[in-house]
């Protein structure tokens, strides 16, 4: 399915945008530290090369050009521990809501937080793991599922619980929603590399604290079973992004909370992919109507 190992997005020094497959130093897994790419030409959804031709990056940017996105998915209450420090109880099928494709942002962008988002405290974040869909899924078996992943990066389902839990109807999605509410990346590793994706190190640093750590085996529907369950009666398509969950240690769960204030700086980390470090920026006036 994919030719790439480390797939990125980027601005090169030319000035021109490319996709490239990431040329790390020996012993360097973090996506976030390339300076050079390998640019890759045609549709890394479909066929492609990389090629000989080397660029060197300015900015890494979302791994998905806009348009290349087709749904952003994404599960709540999905590991064990956070479920706890929720006081919920586990689910029994997965909790399954939506983003607008338009709170995708990339591994270095800032999370701009509009003015709604500002008259009360509430803003949180949440370190997932990401599973990009490479190939057509419909009615798959568990055992068929890592087979229709093209790779996994790692994403912040930044969230605003004031406006997920108390002024959304009973929906989440308003409170997850906000344009660059969902960074991700900072590349994507391919599947061939990553085989078994409930064996990962997950994190959150919180102004160089940390304020997450965990085991993405602590995932009550692994990525094979979330997304068997989701291609049943659905199919899912190339460019279909799968936020997977977060784990214990969110700002809410918290006593007292522990919220996002303009400046603070969020870095999630997922082992063998990297990290996206994003700056938190209020919005400074009203927009105008």
């Amino acid at each position: 399915m994919a030719m790439f190992t480390r797939l990125i997005r980027f601005l090169a020094k030319d000035g021109r945008t490319y996709y490239g497959d990431a040329i790390l130093p020996p012993g360097v897994n973090d996506l976030a530290q390339v300076t050079q790419a390998n640019v890759i030409k045609g549709d890394v959804f479909g066929k492609h090369d990389v090629t000989d031709q080397i660029a060197s990056v300015r900015l890494l940017l979302a791994p998905l050009a806009p348009e290349d996105v087709r749904t952003v998915r994404c599960l709540g209450l999905n590991y064990e521990q956070h479920a706890k420090e929720s006081k919920m109880p586990l689910p029994k099928y997965p909790v399954l809501f939506y983003k607008p494709a338009t709170a995708l942002g990339g591994p270095c962008d800032a999370i701009p937080v509009p003015m709604p988002a500002q008259e009360v405290d509430g803003l949180d974040y949440e370190c997932e793991l990401v599973a990009i869909i490479g190939k057509a899924a419909h009615n798959v078996s568990e055992s068929e599922a890592l087979a229709h992943v093209m790779g996994y990066a790692v994403g912040n389902d930044v969230s605003h619980r004031e406006w997920q839990l108390k002024r959304g109807g009973g929906q989440w999605a308003l409170g997850k929603g906000f344009d660059g509410w969902a960074p991700f990346g900072p590349g994507i590793v391919s599947s061939s590399l990553i085989k078994d994706p409930q064996a990962l190190n997950i994190s959150t640093r919180l102004n160089g604290n940390v304020v997450q750590d965990s085991s993405t085996r602590d995932m009550i529907f692994g990525v094979a079973k979330t997304i068997s369950f989701l291609s049943q009666g659905t199919t899912l398509l190339p460019g279909d992004v799968i936020f997977t969950g977060t784990p214990q240690g969110v700002g809410s769960g918290r006593s007292p909370p522990l919220w996002l204030r303009d400046g603070d700086v969020v870095e999630v980390n997922l082992e063998g992919i990297g990290t996206c470090s994003n700056k938190v920026e209020y919005a400074k006036s009203k927009p105008m109507l």
